[in-house]
């Protein structure tokens, strides 16, 4: 029986975008294994991990924050996706930018049901 927050669909795409960019990095030098792809994987991983962590706390508020911290990594995945097409150890990004802001969408929506169902409460 799947978790509480295993049912959430933004936790979903959070992983299988995770998985993506594990894939994605391991084509970069071998000299940015403790650097860049080191920093790419912990942002990718951090939206999903956020999302859990904050979907088991007990109150609506903490979720929220966790949310929060979900969406910073997100900004944070997207500068450094974008940085390594930049340099030139990815090609195209396009996708997985698009799947990002589909992501950062779902937080701010989530956020803000969280918000309103605490001020209704």
């Amino acid at each position: 029986m799947p978790l509480g927050h295993e049912k959430l669909e933004v936790w979903q795409k959070s992983m299988d975008l995770a998985v993506e960019i594990y894939r994605i990095s391991e084509t970069f030098p071998k000299e940015e294994a403790y650097s860049l792809t080191s920093q790419i994987r912990r942002c990718a991983v951090s939206i999903p991990s956020n999302i859990a962590e904050g979907a088991a706390r007990n109150s609506r508020k903490e979720f929220a924050r966790f949310l929060y911290v979900a969406l910073g990594s997100a900004a944070e995945l997207s500068t450094q996706l974008n940085l390594a097409q930049r340099i030139g150890y990815v090609k195209r990004i396009n996708t997985e930018l698009e799947k990002l802001e589909i992501i950062q969408k779902m937080l701010n929506a989530l956020i803000s049901s969280l918000k309103r169902a605490t001020i209704n409460q």
